[in-house]
């Protein structure tokens, strides 16, 4: 690094001593053209490994493509192409619910910490990115840094398409990083038993970030959205994990939905456009055991104007005087996952942009020979015949259409779960219709539980059944107590009492299989008649009161949608005692995860909340706790 770019940059003393007494060249990239080729060892190169030695051994941690349309970053491991939702652990003495470092190793980081500073010091290349976390533009944008090994520029590519980033020359003076993220991938196999551990130190002036992978999700990616998520906890304010979309109707109408959920819950799908058949119309469920199809037709497409793709930013600057919650994204780009895009023509406006895109992408989990064109409908396979459910790409907001810079007031929040099929004869949580309207307090305890839901293909998880994300659906990426952040929750949703409340299932409702079909439609649905506030007369209280209310109609174009899609008991193949035993294991597992948040810090109308829940209330009485305006 040239003196002056340094002497722009007020650095710890641990982070000075390695770029001052390592041994390493240190770059400062000076354009994202530069960082792509690093990324593939250099000009002219078409591919390039990622190896380290491991005890003596080369181990290939990842390998890099050159394709016509950018580069493709693979990896041999198999559990380093998803999330490991335990791949967080917190090494400091801050409050915390997480995993410290001593709970799970039986030691403390500091020792570990040094080995990896020492490590920078050997190597004969590192990257200095500096960039911002969140949004810069909004003024909402804390300085940051990550350092990486040369040879894996790849992922400082990944962070520098996610996040933005600072060119050497623009460094500003006096440029002191907030967060700092160090890359050393070798100790995932000398230190945690090939794990994909990312390690959390929260010190008084900054948050150090240690990835012992080169997977981006949990650190690049999420470690950039727990860094957020502290510095909120600290000022009180919290970025949601959420997309969110202004739809413009063909009647002119204007209506801003926010999607909240679990990864796999939605929320890349709700800023798509619907997928349609070849007659054009809508296929909204195919029954799993006759083979039914219902289908929907909307001839005229609403136009789609996204905002956020998975992390709003809900800064108290932002609200003001509005009633309503305001929202801004907080990423550069957007990392999307395409495992429903499996052949030509399912999604045209991302193909093309994939394609023939403006400038190179980064494309993950992709399968590419040299110098040919990604295709992002040809997935690599982690078993023969097996696709990987993860396939990746970072998309940038600036080559998205119809972006919508700067920030929204929110309509509706909506909140997602992957829902398996239910059956009478094999009765499981998939019992929610098309859309239920939630009162708000119901809202809060659905972000409090946060079901991961079924078969969720962005991470790695063997268990069976249900299994909750965590508060906000947020979890697993923060790194303080769980009741702080149901509190700023419901302090949110107290605030913005003009904003409305719908749970939106995908995959399955009752014996239909609809993938994300049922989000579309309701989409469509509510951007047409204005929002989500209706007449208590067009509403009903669930039978299962955790869903809230149930339409008892719905008409979209002309289209009514059949009863048993709004309410799934009318379903003949679910009838009311297959509802009844979903709802008993949907009700069971919310008061289990409820349990935990009985902490002497909960809110008092909070506990209220849940405790109701734990006694069976009524949709009225969840109501009566905050009505809406």
């Amino acid at each position: 690094m040239s003196d002056s770019a340094l002497n722009k940059m007020v650095l710890s003393q641990c982070l000075t001593d390695i770029i001052k007494k390592g041994n390493a060249k240190v770059i400062v990239p000076e354009s994202r053209e530069q960082l792509y080729e690093l990324a593939l060892g250099g000009k002219g190169n078409d591919t390039w490994d990622v190896n380290y030695d491991i005890n003596g051994k080369t181990v290939r941690e990842a390998y890099v493509i050159k394709v016509k349309n950018g580069i493709v970053a693979n990896f041999d491991d198999i559990n380093m192409r998803r999330r490991d939702p335990n791949s967080m652990v917190i090494a400091d003495d801050l409050p915390t619910d997480k995993d410290t470092y001593m709970q799970r190793f039986g030691r403390t980081f500091e020792e570990d910490r040094q080995k990896t500073l020492d490590w920078f010091k050997t190597l004969d290349e590192i990257i200095v990115l500096p960039f911002y976390s969140g949004n810069q533009e909004m003024g909402l944008g804390y300085p940051s840094v990550a350092i990486v090994p040369g040879n894996a520029a790849f992922f400082a590519a990944a962070i520098a398409d996610l996040q933005g980033f600072i060119p050497k020359d623009e460094i500003p003076n006096f440029f002191k990083p907030k967060a700092v993220i160090y890359v050393a991938p070798p100790f995932r196999h000398t230190l945690y038993d090939g794990k994909q551990i990312v390690v959390h130190n929260r010190l008084y002036d900054r948050h150090e970030v240690f990835s012992y992978n080169l997977y981006p999700g949990p650190s690049a990616k999420k470690g950039v959205y727990s860094i957020l998520l502290n510095i909120g906890e600290q000022e009180k304010w919290v970025t949601l994990h959420a997309s969110t979309v202004t739809i413009v109707t063909p009647y002119e109408l204007t209506l801003t939905i926010m999607h909240e959920g679990a990864s796999g819950g939605g929320k890349s799908e709700m800023t798509e456009p619907f997928h349609r058949q070849e007659d054009g119309r809508l296929l909204l469920g195919t029954n799993i055991v006759t083979g039914e199809q219902t289908l929907v037709n909307i001839t005229d497409t609403s136009e789609l104007h996204p905002v956020t793709d998975d992390m709003a930013l809900a800064h108290p600057s932002l609200q003001k005087d509005s009633t309503k919650l305001v929202v801004a994204d907080a990423e550069y780009g957007w990392f999307l996952r395409v495992n429903h895009i499996t052949e030509y023509g399912t999604e045209p406006e991302t193909e093309k942009a994939c394609t023939n895109p403006k400038e190179p992408l980064f494309f993950l989990n992709m399968s590419a020979v040299p110098n040919s064109t990604c295709l992002i409908w040809d997935h690599i396979e982690d078993a023969p015949g097996v696709p990987c459910p993860n396939p990746r790409l970072i998309m940038p907001r600036a080559i998205k259409k119809n972006i919508v810079n700067g920030a929204v007031e929110v309509d509706v929040r909506s909140f997602g779960v992957r829902t398996p099929p239910t059956t009478r004869e094999k009765p499981s949580y998939g019992i929610i219709g098309m859309f239920h309207v939630l009162p708000p307090a119901l809202a809060w305890i659905w972000r409090l539980v946060a079901p991961r839901g079924f078969a969720n293909p962005s991470i790695i998880d063997q268990s069976k059944g249900m299994k909750s994300e965590g508060v906000g659906s947020y979890w697993p990426f923060a790194t303080g107590k769980m009741v702080d952040q149901a509190n700023l929750l419901l302090e949110q949703i107290l605030k913005t009492p003009s904003t409305r409340y719908i749970l939106i299932p995908n995959q399955y409702i009752g014996a239909y299989r609809v993938g994300f079909a049922g989000q579309w439609a309701t989409r469509e649905y509510l951007s047409r008649r204005g929002g989500a506030k209706f007449r208590p007369d067009v509403l009903e209280e669930s039978r299962c009161p955790i869903l809230g209310y149930a339409l008892k109609s719905i008409k979209i174009d002309g289209n009514v949608i059949p009863k048993g899609f709004l309410q799934v008991n009318c379903q003949s193949l679910v009838g009311n005692d297959g509802y009844d035993a979903g709802a008993k294991i949907l009700t069971d597992f919310f008061k289990d995860e409820l349990k935990k948040f009985l902490q002497p810090d909960l809110s008092p109308k909070g506990r209220e909340i849940i405790e109701a829940c734990m006694r069976d209330a009524s949709v009225q009485e969840y109501y009566d706790f905050i009505p809406k305006l």
